[in-house]
């Protein structure tokens, strides 16, 4: 007896998935023949015939019904799992939402990040820079050195050396061509808890040769009270006769040895852009080949130099220009301490190579050294300080003889890191 509805027949169970077959799984997808809900589709337009109620598990309900549900088995078009949708069953999209930035997590990691690079870039700077100091000043050498007080003396030395200079540049600059090399400045800079104090020994100062060890020979000089101008001490024997001498007539211990030539310094200059000063006179100078026109200007490598070795046609010859060396060294240091070249390495790197290539400085000279000395200059530019020359009290044979009242009190009050009470010229 055939008790299914009308066109269906015990045949057409089969192993059905939903008609009542015992297997529990469903056929796959691919292979599901259409189920047949009847007798064969009417014609167009002929209308759908009414189809047998499903009523638990009886029957199916009717179709007419099943249209108003919205109800759709998806069996009518051999459909299984619903539309078809790649989101999932039913076009519904099944995929976990994607989760929010977390926005503390990257700004952390972008911070830990920039901050590796810069100690990384920081480290890699020293060593480089720290590999390029000419350390040739020994001053294990210099013999019979005063005490050390408070504080820190560093010797400044500004020389004509030409080392390394083409014919072309050397005329540029207005060196000349003599051999070997002479000190056109010395300055002692002083830094301390009580501000910092630079002070200009002028080239001519009369000073006392003292005994000393030859620098190169090892040999022992004994002092005979030869009385020569200051300049001379580094003509003679070099840095090393120089510190001797300062300390010898000053009673200072100098603690670091700095020295830049002429071509470095005017290299310095033009990698930061030139310094900017107020002139406070015309000065024209055909020796230095200085040609300036009163008041606030830039200068160049070239013009810089020309400034702070002219003499002839100041009134005061050294002792002015020793003023002029104080105030450009001033605002250069305050210049190559700016942001704008600290913080720009198309600024720094070129400043510090063309530093670091012709400064000459002491063995125990260091980095840190070295900045504390630049960073003091610039306090002096800024008011920070004091700036002065060696007290003069007269000249004889031509050159000028230091006030030793006055000196002794300015090397107590330095040593003892007092503040600066006593004036210069």
């Amino acid at each position: 007896m055939n008790d299914w509805p009308e066109g269906w027949s015990d045949s057409d169970r089969g192993n059905r998935y939903g008609g009542g077959s015992a297997n529990a799984q469903p056929e796959s997808p691919r292979v599901m023949r259409q189920v047949r809900r009847g007798p064969a589709a009417p014609p167009q337009g002929a209308g759908v015939p009414q189809q047998p109620s499903y009523v638990n598990g009886q029957g199916y309900g009717d179709y007419t019904n099943a249209q108003n549900t919205g109800y759709d088995s998806g069996y009518s078009s051999g459909e299984v799992y619903g539309g078809g949708d790649s989101g999932g069953p039913g076009g519904y999209d099944t995929r976990a939402p994607r989760p929010a930035p977390n926005w503390r997590r990257r700004i952390k990691w972008t911070a830990i990040t920039v901050l590796t690079v810069l100690v990384v870039t920081s480290v890699g700077t020293y060593f480089w820079a720290d590999g390029k100091l000419n350390r040739e000043v020994d001053l294990s050498k210099v013999i019979d050195r005063p005490e050390a007080g408070e504080g820190t003396n560093y010797l400044i030395v500004g020389s004509d050396s030409r080392e390394g200079m083409s014919a072309e540049e050397k005329k540029e600059l207005h060196t000349g061509s003599a051999e070997g090399k002479r000190t056109d400045s010395m300055m002692i800079l002083h830094t301390g808890s009580n501000g910092d104090t630079l002070i200009s020994l002028p080239r001519d100062s009369d000073v006392e040769i003292p005994t000393f060890v030859g620098s190169e020979s090892g040999k022992t000089y004994k002092g005979t009270g030869r009385h020569v101008k200051l300049n001379a001490a580094y003509a003679e024997d070099g840095p090393e006769l120089l510190v001797r001498t300062v300390e010898f007539n000053t009673g200072l211990r100098i603690d670091h040895y700095v020295e830049i030539g002429f071509a470095g310094f005017a290299n310095i200059v033009d990698s930061v852009g030139g310094v900017e000063i107020d002139i406070p006179q015309d000065i024209k100078d055909t020796k230095s080949g200085a040609d300036f026109k009163k008041g606030k200007q830039t200068l160049n490598g070239e013009e810089a130099l020309a400034f702070v070795r002219t003499r002839y046609a100041l009134a005061g010859s050294d002792l002015d220009r020793t003023k002029n060396q104080q105030k450009f060294l001033a605002a250069l240091a305050n210049q190559v301490a700016t942001p704008g070249t600290v913080l720009n390495p198309f600024k720094l790197y070129p400043t510090m190579s063309a530093g670091l290539d012709t400064l000459i400085v002491d063995k125990d000279m260091g980095l840190y050294d070295l900045g504390s000395m630049f960073f003091a200059m610039k306090g002096v530019n800024s008011g920070d300080g004091k700036s002065m020359n060696m007290p003069i009290s007269g000249s004889t044979g031509g050159n000028l003889v230091w006030d030793k009242a006055k000196v002794k009190t300015l090397v107590s009050q330095l040593k003892n890191d007092e503040k600066v009470t006593v004036s210069g010229n």
